[in-house]
């Protein structure tokens, strides 16, 4: 049988747990949570992956995303509203908060996708946020899911609100060619996987120069958070 412990760098359930300061109580949950489809296939002691808690996270955070919206945003529209919660649970913004807690450090995954670059692949952060929200719900209840998500909103939503709806594309370019520069060329330097669940690596480069990376699911995805990672960095300069 192949070994099931964690390699160098990587994390178990518990000290996943312990970092963060998760108020979960069953560590199989969370052990269930963390496991990829691809895992049972090389560890037989191994009973469920993640799927099914993956299912329930995701209805979980539209709720809590649309309660929060509600409570904290009094004068926002019903349409606005609707706006923010499907930028606040895109895949894009799960797979942030997943790099953000550092969650793909303590993923089980088979082999294969861990040769793929599976615990950096943005799909695989999300879902695997997305099923870590089902564990916490079951374990504790929805103030256990809003005490660890609300934080997490506030900063997101800043940043989403800063950036307003328009496309960072359109955005980038406009900054740019403000200042007298050509407009921006979006470069793939990475795409890894299988042809249904694709990863993109893109580079914007402005006068030949980088400027931004973004990874994503589509070519579109990434080069949409390439350009806001270069807005973020101008502003900053």
């Amino acid at each position: 049988m192949m070994s099931s412990a964690p390699g160098p760098g990587l994390e178990t359930p518990q000290s996943f747990a312990v970092r963060l300061g998760l108020p979960i109580k069953d560590m199989r949950l969370l052990a269930r949570a963390l496991t990829h489809r691809s895992f049972l296939n090389e560890h037989a002691e191994a009973l469920e992956d993640n799927e099914r808690l993956e299912f329930l996270g995701d209805a979980v955070l539209d709720f809590v995303v649309g309660a929060w919206l509600y409570r904290y945003f009094p004068y926002m529209s019903e349409g606005e509203m609707t706006r923010r919660r499907a930028a606040l649970v895109s895949t894009e913004q799960l797979g942030q908060f997943g790099a953000e807690v550092g969650i793909g450090r303590a993923l089980r995954i088979g082999h294969g996708e861990e040769e793929g670059g599976g615990r950096t692949r943005q799909a695989m952060l999300c879902n695997a946020f997305e099923a870590l929200i089902g564990a916490l719900y079951l374990d504790g209840g929805i103030e256990s899911v809003r005490d660890f998500v609300h934080p997490m909103l506030e900063v997101a939503e800043e940043k989403i609100s800063r950036l307003g709806d328009r496309d960072p594309k359109s955005m980038l370019q406009e900054a740019v060619q403000a200042e007298g520069h050509s407009a921006p060329f979006y470069k793939i330097v990475e795409e890894t996987g299988p042809d249904h669940s694709k990863h993109f690596v893109v580079e914007v480069l402005v006068e030949g120069r980088p400027i931004g990376r973004g990874e994503g699911s589509s070519k579109q995805a990434a080069s949409k958070e390439a350009a806001r990672e270069a807005l973020q960095k101008m502003e900053r300069m």
